[in-house]
């Protein structure tokens, strides 16, 4: 079982967690992780994309020259493909992107995504931000005393509300409540924090 070193806001460490290993000590299975990050980026997409076919251009109906004896090709419309302003050849058509994951896929991506993080030392635990107030300032003091740069997602406790609207308007940080956290996210980043709560929720959810 692993353990890693836990912080305050202030950076100064206040004591260390034991990791669970069915969470935090697997062998990451990277093909699974990249089925569940692409079945999420997908239902994402709109797919609300379309074009006409040659029987939804407008206008087309009268044949532009008889069948024969005008030396030319044969033409039954000016909206037939080949024509400009004619319809689109296969082209798309309103669709959904989204397929179906298994629900064992999704807990494993997620223990193998919290797993790479943890062997990266790219995993960094708080005890609690302990904002008495949603303050911007605050929450950027507190990513530079815990030596935080770039891309950053902060994983808080659901009801933790003044934390969330601390850190959701800086640009390089991601923050999300637990019930919230995906696979995408929790590696779509240059370090990962967890509050305790946090983490402890992850714990009893994917063990």
């Amino acid at each position: 079982m692993a353990t890693i070193e836990i912080k305050d806001a202030s950076g100064r460490a206040t004591g260390n967690a034991e990791l669970s290993a069915t969470v935090f000590g697997i062998e990451p299975n990277v093909p699974v992780m990249h089925q569940v990050v692409r079945a999420q980026r997908a239902s994402w997409r709109q797919g609300t994309h379309d074009s006409k076919t040659r029987g939804q251009v407008r206008g087309g109906g009268k044949k532009p020259w008889r069948q024969k004896g005008t030396g030319r090709a044969r033409q039954g419309t000016i909206r037939a493909p080949q024509w400009a302003g004619g319809g689109v050849v296969f082209g798309p058509h309103p669709r959904s992107y989204a397929f179906r994951v298994n629900n064992k896929e999704v807990k494993l991506a997620m223990r193998s995504a919290l797993s790479a993080k943890l062997a990266d030392g790219q995993l960094h635990i708080v005890s609690n931000f302990g904002f008495a107030e949603p303050k911007t300032k605050e929450a950027v003091a507190a990513l530079k005393a815990l030596g935080l740069e770039g891309r950053v997602t902060i994983v808080v406790a659901n009801d933790d509300v003044n934390t969330y609207l601390a850190f959701r308007n800086l640009p390089q940080v991601n923050v999300l409540p637990v019930a919230e956290a995906n696979t995408y996210e929790l590696v779509d980043n240059k370090a990962l924090v967890l509050t305790e709560a946090a983490l402890k929720r992850l714990e009893e959810v994917l063990a």
